[in-house]
């Protein structure tokens, strides 16, 4: 065999194949050593919390998120007047939008910021350009959990922007999952921070007046303790000191009758009469004058309002020269999933516009007039840009879709982060594994320990007889998303144990008296009834008969005795009559 050196180079049958080719030039790797990397495995344990960040870590991304506070921004569309044809102003949109797209990856690659997926399409913030534009009242729907983290502010000062006369409006929505208490909270915060804001949700009318009449309840109960308090603490009051309080008003009574005497002697009638006159007339008068000096302004408050409710503050909000003349323009901006959809449909009465948790369902605005002086403008569902700490936080808040989601651990361990032991118990019906020996007692379940659970309950099994965790993951971020598994954000000015807590008494409100699960039946201990004895003791037998080729009955107490019990016609009587007779001598 010729070599390209153009030697002779022969293959003895001593020497190997191997070793041959790799005195090849070309061939010369085939001598290298490779050394695979083995057992580079990292065993992580079962009831370690997968995905959550400790305190410090928590500390270190809110620092950097203050800091660079000031390069989270929304597009600006550019200006431009009359003379600016179409294809001009295209090209300073299209500009301007990638850099402001570069300015948030610069943002990006900081150490400890994560952003939401914001919308990187230029045609859905041209029609929120355009929205904003048409506007009187650009309003932003938030949901009520979480308010703070569907707020954009950057969106409110480009309002301003563009036209110092629109204003700005808060529509807490879902606030129904907030307790009376809970909405004060928030609109104290707002009040000191110069927002405007009004609390509603998307119910029917008879599911909000049930939720006033249960705050109703709940004001008359503590009203009444306070009451009861108070009387209470006044009949520990000495006698003597009734007694002195008593002798005092006596005297101030008998005083006060003898001034009346001697003015009723002193006043002529006429002047009397006259004198009631004129104060009538400064009394009729004054409240024109007041209504006149001091006109009407809005100011945030704690009532969840209703759809009419909810129309007049629309109505009457906006006092300055409006865009159409009559009507006012309402602009409903919001994120995917906050309930914008819903909204307009409640108001509407009517399904106007169709409902998508994903953005992208509507590529155009759309106006919907919903009286004749108030004209809804509909912005489609926009991800603007903020901050957040992990990803698991956006699939938990509805941000990223929950079907899309590759790893169940992590935001399953913030859930159960979040909601107690004894809540999930008690919601899905299930007992989840304590803690070992040697851990810690109050530690939050994992969430192996939640989602094999689960699985268990609901049958979702693998085909090798595995509980399906990714399955189990979705039905419970969904539950924690649409609200079963609640937890709701307190205001920053508020510490989040006293905003809310989670107690077993408003579960059985929401859901009813729960029936035990066969898994809870086993674990409980054994008690022995005894009328269960007593009836398995002293039940009376019911005596069976047998006929040949006739199933076995029972008999009937009647008033003349027991009788046989008849057995109901069977469908294929002849053809079973007909087999019995031929097999009868089997029965001998």
């Amino acid at each position: 065999m010729m070599d390209r050196s153009g030697t002779a180079s022969t293959c003895s049958p001593s020497q190997s194949r191997l070793t041959w080719m790799s005195s090849w030039p070309r061939l010369s790797w085939l001598g290298t050593e490779f050394q695979a990397e083995k057992l580079n495995i990292k065993f992580v344990r079962p009831t370690t919390q997968i995905g959550m960040l400790t305190e410090e870590e928590k500390r270190k991304i809110r620092a950097a998120q203050e800091a660079n506070r000031e390069m989270l921004s929304i597009p600006r569309r550019p200006p431009w007047n009359v003379t600016t044809t179409p294809e001009q102003l295209a090209e300073a949109e299209r500009s301007s939008f990638l850099s402001w797209r570069r300015n948030l990856a610069k943002l990006q690659e900081v150490e400890g910021i994560t952003l939401t997926p914001f919308e990187r399409n230029l045609e859905f913030w041209r029609q929120l350009w355009r929205v904003i534009e048409r506007s009187d009242v650009v309003v932003q729907i938030m949901d009520a959990r979480n308010p703070l983290l569907f707020r954009c502010e950057d969106l409110e000062a480009y309002v301003k922007e563009v036209d110092p006369n629109k204003e700005n409006l808060l529509l807490v929505n879902k606030s129904d999952f907030l307790t009376e208490a809970q909405r004060e909270m928030w609109a104290r915060y707002f009040r000191e921070e110069g927002i405007k804001a009004v609390f509603f949700s998307a119910l029917s009318g008879e599911e909000l007046d049930t939720i006033r009449e249960e705050e109703e309840k709940a004001r008359n109960t503590m009203e009444d303790q306070e009451n009861r308090r108070r009387l209470d603490s006044e009949t520990n009051e000495s006698e003597e000191t009734q007694t002195a309080n008593i002798e005092e008003c006596r005297q101030d009574l008998e005083a006060l009758t003898v001034n009346l005497k001697k003015q009723s002697v002193s006043v002529p009638p006429c002047q009397s009469e006259g004198g009631e006159s004129n104060v009538a007339a400064e009394d009729t008068s004054s409240p024109s004058s007041s209504s006149e000096s001091q006109p009407s302004s809005f100011v945030t408050s704690s009532k969840l309002l209703s759809r009419s409710e909810l129309i007049e503050v629309f109505r009457t909000m906006y006092t300055k020269r409006r865009l159409l003349g009559r009507a006012v323009t309402i602009g409903l901006v919001g994120y995917p999933n906050v309930g914008k959809s819903s909204t307009i449909n409640c108001l509407m009465q009517g399904k106007k516009v169709s409902v998508s948790a994903t953005p992208g369902k509507t590529k155009h605005f759309q106006t919907l007039y919903l009286a004749d002086d108030i004209l809804l403008c509909d912005c489609p569902g926009l991800v603007f840009p903020a901050f957040v700490t992990t990803k698991q936080e956006m699939i938990i808040s509805g941000i990223l879709p929950i079907d899309q989601m590759r790893d169940e651990v992590a935001p399953i361990n913030l859930v159960t982060s979040r909601i107690p032991r004894d809540v999930l118990e008690h919601t899905y019906g299930i007992t989840l594994p304590k803690p070992l020996e040697g851990e810690d007692s109050n530690r939050p379940p994992t969430s192996e320990e939640l989602l094999n659970s689960y699985g268990f309950m609901r049958g979702f099994m693998t085909q090798r007889g595995m509980p399906d965790n990714p399955r189990s993951a979705r039905y419970i971020l969904k539950d924690f998303v649409n609200g079963k598994l609640l937890y709701a954000h307190a205001p920053p000015s508020v510490l989040q144990a006293e905003y809310h807590t989670h107690t077993v008494s408003q579960m059985k409100k929401h859901r009813g008296q729960m029936r035990l699960t066969p898994q809870q039946i086993a674990t409980q201990p054994y008690k022995v009834k005894p009328e269960a004895i007593d009836v398995k003791f002293f039940g009376a037998a019911t005596p069976q008969y047998h006929i040949k080729g006739i199933n076995t009955g029972g008999m009937i107490q009647t008033k003349n005795g027991p009788v046989a019990a008849r057995q109901p016609r069977q469908k294929n009587f002849k053809k079973r009559e007909k087999l019995r007779r031929r097999f009868a001598h089997l029965d001998e």
